[in-house]
């Protein structure tokens, strides 16, 4: 479930350089790791102990290298958005409703 205030959404990711988060996950827990409210809560609340055990309960096969990296952010409900990653460094940016030629 998504954590979503006042018209945004709560994504997670690792901006400090070594592991990244969401773009180190398998395709099929990527989404989650990224989305997942009760982690961003415990991110939000400086408790990386707690998300540690969120995740190992939930996703026992995540790796969590750029778990003490974590921080939130916000992307508005419905645009779209991309967690790039070079060298475990994660970097959140917005698209929104740019429209984009694909070949």
């Amino acid at each position: 479930m998504k954590l979503e205030r006042n018209g945004m959404v709560a994504v997670l990711y690792s901006p400090g350089y070594g592991a990244g988060w969401s773009t180190w996950a398998d395709e099929g827990q990527a989404e989650f790791v990224l989305f997942d409210s009760e982690v961003v809560q415990a991110v939000l609340d400086k408790d990386l102990d707690r998300a540690k055990t969120i995740v190992s309960n939930k996703y026992p096969n995540f790796y969590m290298g750029g778990l003490s990296d974590l921080v939130v952010g916000w992307v508005p409900k419905g645009q779209a958005f991309e967690i790039t990653e070079y060298d475990g460094s994660e970097s959140l940016r917005i698209i929104g409703e740019t429209s984009f030629l694909i070949a």
